[in-house]
């Protein structure tokens, strides 16, 4: 299978600090990935050095196999990037942003079927002769979306595109994202909704301090770290002043009455109910939870800075 991004020791840092140290990511053509991690991991900067918008300072990347320095027309021409602010210009149509996009990819008239269909699956036609300062901050985005597609790049960005967007647009977008997902794009998604991720991604690369900390399918993400484990959420009476020493380790978190703890399958819920019966602990709730890939995220993100 060919590569749609292929990201080797990139490295970047704006003074002293140091925002990229030596990423090596491999994205497949048709993948659906989601590149995740805390506010200054380091995913915009990886993203504007994709899009030519900044220079690493030293190794590569390259777009269907164009490397976005040396080949940079061929590489921008494969890409489409969904912008995390909402840059729109003031003084023009909805209609009239796309064509111009398009006019930037020496797209003329022929193109317009095409623009008329990002219109319709967007739910901008009736908005399509409205300028841009009319629309409310949902329909900027899906411009966004539409503007990133104009020239079909087999290879599309999606940086935060959900964000401030209500449940009714974001479920239409997705349903379009998914289609064209459907029809072999590659899609690459950065979210802090990370139930979009564990939903819609088929592999999840986690940033953290300019360095990748995690990359693997969702599915074994999942089972890798804490998706094969549950929690026992408890209220409870009469707890004692310590711990035994057994016990200790699977408490998660300990608050008045509230008890959390780790179940695994030395200890399930019938064993941690007969320890703490044992100790004179009177339970009055249970509520058994699954970890999903937020307890995943802020694992890794806490054992990172340890």
């Amino acid at each position: 299978m060919s590569h749609a991004i292929a990201i080797h020791s990139l490295q970047k840092r704006y003074g002293s600090v140091h925002a990229l140290r030596g990423v090596d990511l491999v994205i497949d053509e048709g993948e659906f990935f989601a590149l995740l991690g805390p506010n200054g991991a380091g995913k915009s900067t990886l993203i504007n050095i994709l899009a030519g918008l900044t220079k690493a300072d030293s190794g590569s990347a390259s777009i269907m196999g164009h490397n976005v320095v040396t080949d940079y027309r061929r590489a921008r021409r494969a890409l489409g990037v969904v912008p995390q602010e909402l840059v729109f210009d003031p003084f023009f149509t909805v209609r009239e942003v796309l064509r111009m996009q398009a006019g930037y990819f020496g797209l003329g008239r022929a193109n317009e079927p095409w623009l008329e269909e990002l219109l319709h699956e967007l739910m901008l036609t009736d908005k399509a002769d409205s300028n841009m300062r009319s629309l409310s901050g949902g329909m900027k985005r899906r411009v966004l979306v539409a503007q990133a597609l104009v020239h079909k790049p087999p290879v599309l960005v999606l940086d935060e595109p959900t964000a401030g967007v209500d449940v009714a647009l974001r479920q239409s977008l997705w349903h379009f994202v998914k289609r064209l997902h459907k029809e072999g794009h590659t899609i690459v998604l950065t979210t802090h909704y990370l139930e979009e991720a564990e939903t819609l991604c088929q592999r999840i690369g986690i940033l953290n301090h300019g360095q990748l900390i995690a990359l693997d399918q969702t599915s074994a993400l999942m089972q890798g770290h804490l998706g094969d484990q549950r929690r026992a959420r408890l209220t409870v009476d009469n707890v004692p002043p310590r711990w035994p020493d057994a016990f200790a380790p699977s408490v998660v978190s300990h608050n008045g009455r509230e008890l959390v703890v780790q179940l695994s399958a030395d200890a399930g819920l019938i064993e941690v109910l007969t320890q703490l019966r044992d100790m004179g602990v009177n339970v009055a709730e249970v509520e058994t939870t699954t970890a999903d890939l937020e307890d995943i995220f802020v694992e890794l993100i806490a054992s990172q800075g340890k």
